[in-house]
C-alpha cells in the first residue's frame, strides 16, 4: 500500500507521546514493505531541518516538512475567543500553506490511504477529498476534549473560565468531525468505545502504540535516585499532576524516607514551573539525550496524572524496562495493566504515599511487578504485530 501519514509536528525525532505514536506506526508500516510519506507541519514549537532526519530513516520514509508556525500568542488567542467559534487549538493548525502542498501532493501521487495523526488535521478531509479517492482514517491519539475538561477541576479564576470555554469548543469540534472519515483508528479501546457513543458509524479498531522487541532488561530497580518521573514539561496534565505530588505528597513521603530522591526528566519545561519543583531532593535533570537510559539509571517510575486522555506512552516505555510504575487510574487509561500484577495504581494523596513508601521498602514485590510488567509488554504492544494487523484493517477496507 501507498499510505500518507498527516501531522501537525514532525514525528521525528520521536521525543513526547504523539511522536513516538506516530513514528511507530511509520516505522512499522515501512518495515512491512509498505511506501509510507509524511507530510509534516513544521512548527515554531517543534521545528526540525531535513538534515537533522537520519539518513536511514529518510531512505525509507519520504518527508515532507511545510512551515506552520501554529505559535500561541494572546492577542491571536483574544481574537479567536471573541471573533471564532473554533477551538484555538484547532485554528493554529489550520494552514493554506499546508493545504496547498497537501493538494499538490494528492494531485502527483496516487495514494491508498491518508492517515491523520490527531483531531487537528481533519479540516484537511475536504482537500483530501477533492484532490484523492484514497481512503481517510482519522486516528485519535485521545479524547481531546477530555483532556481539557479534566484540566478545569486543576485550575482556577480566569483560567479555568478559559479551559471550560475551551474543551466545550473542543467537544463540539470533535463530534462534528465524527464519521467525516472513512476509518477510525482510536489509539485505545476505552477512546474507540467513547467515540462510538458519540456517535461514529464508520468501521475502526483500536490500535495502541507499539514498541520495537523490547529486550529483557537487567533489572536494579534502585539504582540512581530511587524514584523518577520523565515527560514533556510543557504539557499542561504532566504539569499539574506533578506539583499535586510535590504539594501533597512529597513532604509525607520525606518524613518517613528522609533519604529518598525525586529525578524528573522532560523538555520544555517553563521557568514558572521549574521554580515550583525547586525544593528538597528533587534533582531536575531536564531534556535527556535517551529516555531508556534515564529510566534504567533510576528507580521507580512515578506517573501521578490527574488529567489527559488516551495513552501514556512512557509508561508503557517504562514497563517494557521492567520498571515499577506507581500511577492514578488516569494514567493507567487504555493500559489494560492490573493493580498489583503489572503496576500500582493510587488515587488519593493518603494511597500514592502508601504505595511509594511500600514499593521502596519491599524488594519482592519489586522483583514481581517488574517481571510481569515486561512479560505485559510483550504480550500486548508489539510494534511489528500491531503494525501488521493495521495493514491487515487498511487492506480489508481499501
Amino acid at each position: 500500500m501507498k499510505i500518507l501519514f498527516l501531522t501537525n509536528k514532525p514525528p521525528y525525532p520521536p521525543v513526547d507521546g504523539g511522536t513516538i505514536a506516530t513514528m511507530a506506526l511509520v516505522n512499522g508500516f515501512s518495515r512491512l514493505g509498505h511506501e509510507v510519506t509524511v507530510l509534516a507541519m513544521n512548527t515554531r514549537k517543534h521545528h526540525i531541518t531535513p538534515f537533522q532526519i537520519p539518513d536511514d530513516v529518510a531512505t525509507a520514509i519520504t518527508f515532507y516538512l511545510v512551515e506552520v508556525p501554529a505559535r500561541i500568542s494572546l492577542p491571536a488567542l483574544l481574537q479567536n475567543l471573541f471573533f471564532s467559534k473554533l477551538p484555538y487549538n484547532a485554528e493554529r493548525f489550520i494552514s493554506m500553506r499546508y493545504s496547498r502542498k497537501l493538494a499538490a501532493l494528492l494531485k502527483k501521487q496516487d495514494f491508498d490511504m491518508v492517515q491523520l495523526e490527531g483531531l487537528y488535521l481533519t479540516p484537511y478531509i475536504s482537500c483530501i477529498r477533492k484532490h484523492s479517492k484514497a481512503k481517510i482514517a482519522y486516528r485519535s491519539h485521545n479524547i481531546e476534549h477530555e483532556i481539557w475538561e479534566r484540566s478545569v477541576e486543576q485550575s482556577k479564576g480566569l483560567k479555568k473560565l478559559y479551559i471550560k470555554n475551551l474543551a466545550k469548543r473542543i467537544e463540539k469540534f470533535e463530534v462534528a468531525a465524527l464519521n467525516s472519515y472513512d476509518l477510525l483508528v482510536p489509539i485505545t479501546q476505552r477512546d474507540f468505545n467513547i467515540l462510538n457513543k458519540a456517535g461514529n458509524k464508520k468501521p475502526g479498531i483500536a490500535i495502541p502504540t507499539g514498541i520495537d522487541n523490547p529486550a529483557k532488561p537487567t533489572v536494579t530497580i534502585l539504582s540512581g535516585e530511587q524514584l523518577f518521573f520523565i515527560g514533556a514539561l510543557d504539557w499542561a496534565p504532566n504539569q499539574e499532576g506533578l506539583l499535586w505530588f510535590l504539594e501533597n505528597c512529597w513532604e509525607k513521603i520525606l518524613n518517613r524516607l528522609p533519604d529518598v530522591k525525586l529525578a524528573i526528566a522532560g523538555r520544555n519545561a517553563p521557568k514558572w514551573f521549574l521554580s515550583k519543583i525547586a525544593v528538597k531532593n528533587v534533582v531536575f535533570k531536564g531534556e535527556v539525550d535517551d529516555a531508556n537510559e534515564f529510566m534504567l539509571q533510576n528507580g521507580i517510575m512515578i506517573a501521578p496524572l490527574l488529567a489527559g486522555s488516551g495513552m501514556r506512552i512512557k509508561i508503557i516505555e517504562g514497563m517494557a524496562l521492567g520498571k515499577v510504575i506507581v500511577t492514578t487510574s488516569i494514567g493507567c487509561e487504555g493500559i489494560d495493566a492490573v493493580h498489583e500484577r503489572e503496576i500500582l495504581i493510587a488515587d488519593s494523596v493518603n494511597d500514592f504515599v502508601r504505595q511509594v513508601i511500600r514499593t521502596l521498602n519491599d524488594t519482592a514485590l519489586q522483583a514481581k511487578i517488574s517481571e510481569n510488567s515486561f512479560k505485559f509488554v510483550i504480550r500486548n504492544y508489539s510494534n511489528h504485530n500491531l503494525a501488521s494487523q493495521l495493514a491487515g484493517f487498511y487492506k480489508k477496507n481499501c
